[in-house]
């Protein structure tokens, strides 16, 4: 009996939230606070109340109700539609699990929040507090910001209901007492669409109907659309009602997505409406999916990215587009002479910006792109109460500064600002410019990286402002300083959480004392867009050199002083010069290109101590060892320029050591018979100590790069350089290393070189 009396409260208050979500097309929030056991029957009572007809899951470690999703695993939920989900916040307070559940629940449905008392929460240790400790700091040193402006967001906001499980108590009820609202559910065909008239009328927004109308321009070869919004905008309706009238004229539409369940809503509304067309001959049941078949011969028909890169069709619609690698994104476009890209723009993945920052370029480079933004919600209502604070309580919708109040700005007129953590939680308008900055340059910036900079025991944050307003911002991480036991056991290959580079110079690389210097990682740094080329990041770089440096100003910070400061990022030409120029020095160049950016990734070093400058040297030393042979095997794909700018960027300088054999026979290939395939190795090492001492021209680094370093065929090489042919690439080779030779060339090389230039 106590039971029953607790949850009818419950129940009585999600009825209400029900009916007004429904009359709205709204969703609501009910956040059940308390003891765990009580809140799970509390969760089952409330689902009970409202029996939906729909899907319902639950984010939890054991099953609640409905489908069960591991916390760890609520990628899955990208792209399905859930009217019930239930968070469990005792076991996943995660930031982004909690976007990702939140975000699938379509209009009048519920989202079921249990949590610890909300008094009790922020203090109360869980897995956001496991993320965030990294070694040497234990989940003690954790703060409680983010919970604690979570708390504050959810007894703020319209829509969400509080109740006190433990006690059986409405502490708020969350109704909003709205006007009920009607959307318009049909859009007329527009004048001289290609597309059956009946497409268009199962359209639900303008948005909607403005993207299905780009579709059309797939039935043309090089021709790429993409549709980017906000998640529940119906960007994968529309991919679906496009996917179906292409199919119904003959056209073999091949969808691709992480997984089957993320591109559902394409394959629903490609079905619903090849049967209102009368064109669906055949729904195939496959093992990843479903396949349509029309009477025209088309389909629409379903691969994972890596089957559908070794596929082929006549048009490609990729969901989730935000949630792929560039590189898998990049293979994709050989798939098709024509493409889709379905991508969010503020998703809870941490990858859409991929999208824009990394690939775009790429897309339109190879494909004539056209771009619809669909804003208006679909899933839901707009102004939906829960939208408005999910966006607030994740930063979701986070933007940089307005551009006029830093537009132009020098390094002079900004202060550097060692951002207090307490005070930016205090502050909501500073948080938003900072955070929203990282969001803006960064493609992996996420919600979790949110409570990662409120909370992260060994993170700092600072900044360049301009009258109180964030021009440049650098997320920075303590590294390093470890034990000797936790070092041997990351020796012994284990992960050492939290400390990327210590990591891989101790694991890796296997140096057993790289993660006893503490380093500081430069993790994040950006400059907002209005301000940039303007020197703002070197400052903003120089100044924490200055800061965490030994005798540096004097005041560190709880981080306190640190032996280097170290980067590590896909890189570029660009930003490794970029980095170069402040002081940083290669270390590590990946074999592999990192799954987010598409790019290889780099390690840089900035020593600012002995230890770290003993630390840098010998790295640096290593890297200039292994990098040649590295070169002519798994990297000898890596663009050259990025070569170029890795060496170029690299500390020290090689001993050229050349047998009296093998500098006649390189000499005698500048202007004599000798050939470059009789002893490549001593071309290499020669090429190799060139581009370290920078003293070539470009053309001249990209050909030893290409051709010595990378080893690749001569045909490859021509065409890449764009010689006309490949004896005259060879001319070239021979030109470049007469004043190679000359520079260090031992005396019988010289010899060697005035026999061919003066046969007298």
């Amino acid at each position: 009996m106590d039971a029953d009396r607790r949850t009818d409260p419950v129940r009585s208050t999600v009825r209400a939230l029900r009916a007004e979500a429904t009359a709205t097309d709204e969703r609501r929030l009910v956040v059940l606070s308390g003891d765990r056991a009580a809140g799970v029957d509390a969760a089952r009572a409330a689902l009970d109340a409202v029996d939906p007809a729909g899907p319902v899951v639950s984010v939890s470690e054991d099953r609640i109700v409905g489908e069960r999703i591991d916390p760890s695993g609520t990628a899955a939920l990208l792209g399905t539609t859930h009217e019930c989900v239930v968070f469990d916040g005792h076991a996943a307070p995660i930031p982004n699990a909690l976007g990702r559940a939140v975000g699938t629940v379509g209009g009048g449905g519920l989202c079921v929040l249990l949590a610890p008392p909300l008094s009790e929460w922020p203090e109360a240790d869980g897995p956001l507090e496991r993320l965030l400790a990294a070694p040497p700091f234990s989940a003690d040193s954790v703060g409680t910001r983010f919970k604690r402006r979570l708390v504050r967001t959810l007894r703020s906001h319209t829509g969400i209901a509080i109740i006190d499980v433990d006690a059986g108590r409405i502490v708020a009820d969350g109704t909003t007492d709205p006007a009920p609202r009607r959307r318009a559910d049909t859009w007329t065909r527009p004048e001289t669409a290609a597309f059956p008239a009946a497409v268009y009328a199962a359209c639900r927004t303008a948005d909607q109907r403005d993207a299905v109308r780009a579709c059309e321009t797939l039935a043309d070869s090089g021709r790429a659309v993409v549709l980017r919004s906000d998640r529940g905008r119906g960007k994968s309706s529309a991919g679906g009602l496009a996917a179906a009238a292409l199919a119904a004229g003959g056209a073999d539409v091949l969808v691709t997505a992480p997984a089957f369940r993320n591109a559902a809503e394409v394959f629903s509304r490609a079905s619903e409406t090849l049967e209102t067309l009368g064109a669906l001959s055949e729904t195939r049941k496959e093992a990843r999916g479903s396949a349509l078949r029309t009477d025209a011969g088309g389909a629409v028909r379903f691969q994972t990215p890596q089957r559908a890169i070794e596929d082929g069709a006549d048009i490609l619609l990729v969901d989730e587009a935000a949630t792929l690698p560039v590189r898998r994104l990049e293979a994709l476009l050989s798939v098709a002479p024509a493409a889709c890209f379905m991508t969010t723009v503020r998703g809870y993945e941490g990858t859409g910006r991929g999208f824009d920052v990394r690939f775009r370029d790429r897309l339109e480079t190879a494909r004539t792109v056209t771009t619809v933004t669909l804003s208006e919600p679909i899933r839901h209502a707009p102004a939906d109460p829960i939208e408005v604070w999910l966006f607030h309580a994740l930063l979701l919708g986070a933007t940089p500064a307005a551009p006029p109040l830093v537009d132009g700005v020098s390094p002079a007129e900004t202060v550097y600002e060692r951002l207090d953590r307490e005070e930016l939680a205090a502050n909501e308008p500073k948080l938003a410019e900072a955070f929203g900055l990282l969001v803006a340059a960064h493609y992996r910036t996420e919600p979790n990286d949110l409570a990662r900079l409120l909370d992260a025991p060994n993170v700092a944050v600072r900044a360049l402002t301009v009258g109180g307003h964030v021009a440049s911002v650098a997320l920075l991480g303590r590294e390093g300083g470890l034990d000797e036991r936790t070092r041997r056991v990351a020796y012994e290959g284990d992960r050492i959480e939290g400390n990327l580079v210590p990591d891989l110079l101790t694991s890796q690389l296997r140096d057993p004392e790289a993660a006893a210097p503490t380093g500081l990682r430069v993790m994040r740094i950006a400059t907002h867009r209005a301000a940039r080329s303007s020197g703002l990041g070197s400052r903003l770089l120089a100044e924490i050199r200055d800061e965490f440096r030994p005798g540096g100003d004097g005041r560190p910070g709880r981080l306190g002083t640190v032996d280097y400061l170290a980067t590590s990022y896909g890189v570029t030409p660009p930003l490794c010069r970029f980095w170069r120029e402040n002081g940083y020095r290669s270390v590590h160049l990946s074999a592999t290109r990192n799954e987010a950016s598409g790019e290889h990734s780099v390690v840089m070093l900035d020593p600012l101590s002995p230890a770290g400058r003993d630390l840098a040297d010998r790295h640096s030393e290593w890297f200039r060892r292994r990098l040649p042979g590295a070169l002519g095997g798994p990297l000898s794909a890596v663009d050259p320029d990025v070569v170029r700018a890795v060496i170029g960027a690299t500390a020290g300088s090689v001993t050229v050591s050349l047998s009296d054999f093998e500098w006649r026979l390189v000499a005698s290939a500048v202007d004599g018979p000798g050939q470059y395939g009789t002893a490549p190795a001593a071309f290499r090492r020669l090429a190799f100590a060139t581009l370290l001492d920078g003293w070539a021209d470009d053309e001249t680094e990209r050909l030893l790069t290409t051709k010595v370093l990378q080893g690749r065929a001569w045909d490859e090489t021509a065409n890449a350089l764009g010689f006309p042919s490949e004896r005259a690439c060879m001319r070239a080779l021979g030109d470049v290393f007469g004043p190679i030779v000359e520079t260090y060339g031992a005396a019988v090389a010289r010899e060697e070189l005035e026999r061919y230039r003066d046969p007298t």
